[in-house]
């Protein structure tokens, strides 16, 4: 009785391992910092952002997972979309994600360090992608516009979750990013106006299944007269091009969120106690 007994255990400690997807067997990998690249070369400029990072999470850094978005992920992404290039000294925005914080996605801004894109905007141009938990920290250790924070963001939900985004997926969420930024810049309208703006018009575009690039164009013109927002025919342009993309690649978007959900549900720890709790009796 007894060698069936812990035959029994044995066979049940393989099987946990089995269910526990890979990248959250420990806090390690639940957590993920990605720094910009100038940041983590400069021992001064990683010690802020980690102090920033500290002083939200009140977390011990030392055995998180880190990654390094070099200028070269950043230009795979901004030369198909904006045309900038970057150099390697001009990667500073830095970003911690938090799984272990997944019942909501929330994105916290350092608003000191980050000018342009606000969290509404990563928050927006994230859920575009699919993912809808965990807790999103952004910062720099200077004044940066964090349009190349994104890429580090979505880098961290692959290593925390192992599941890969797709690239059609991530070029459309990047692109809104910075469709947005540059209307902000270009224009008298508020970041919190445009990013309103493209949350309502994506929402309405989906509902109703709108593939048509004019119809899209004429539904924000609409909601600039509405809601007195004055941008360019050229910006409006712009933001249905970014939509249109958007609404283009749901279906990668939805198989992507019905895999890596499967792996944050996977990690409920109501989830692994009932499994015991059945494989036990």
């Amino acid at each position: 009785m007894r060698k069936i007994t812990i035959g029994i255990v044995i066979l049940s400690i393989i099987m946990i391992g089995m269910v526990i997807p890979a990248g959250f067997s420990g806090e390690a990998n639940s957590v993920v910092i990605t720094y910009g690249e100038t940041t983590h070369a400069n021992t001064n400029y990683k010690a802020n952002v980690d102090s920033f990072f500290k002083s939200q999470t009140n977390m011990d850094l030392k055995n998180v997972a880190e990654k390094i978005i070099t200028a070269n992920d950043v230009n795979k992404i901004s030369s198909t979309i904006t045309g900038k290039y970057y150099n390697s000294n001009q990667i500073f925005s830095s970003a911690l994600v938090d799984l272990n914080d997944n019942d909501n996605l929330e994105v916290s801004v350092d608003k000191s360090k980050i000018t342009t894109i606000t969290g509404d905007m990563y928050l927006s141009a994230l859920k575009s992608a699919g993912i809808t938990k965990g807790h999103v920290y952004v910062t720099s250790p200077v004044t940066a516009t964090g349009e190349s924070a994104l890429a580090g963001i979505m880098n961290s939900y692959e290593v925390a979750t192992d599941v890969e985004i797709p690239e059609t997926v991530k070029e459309a969420a990047n692109k809104e990013i910075y469709t947005e930024a540059e209307v902000v810049e270009n224009s008298n309208a508020t970041a919190e106006e445009i990013s309103n703006l493209v949350d309502e018009v994506k929402e309405t575009v989906k509902e109703e299944n709108i593939t048509d690039h004019q119809t899209i164009v004429n539904i924000i013109y609409n909601y600039t007269v509405i809601n007195n927002i004055n941008i360019t025919n050229n910006d409006i342009e712009n933001l249905a091009d970014s939509i249109e993309q958007i609404q283009n690649v749901q279906g990668d978007i939805n198989n992507y969120q019905a895999e890596v959900s499967d792996v944050l549900n996977a990690t409920d720890v109501n989830n692994i106690t009932g499994f015991l709790d059945g494989l036990f009796k």
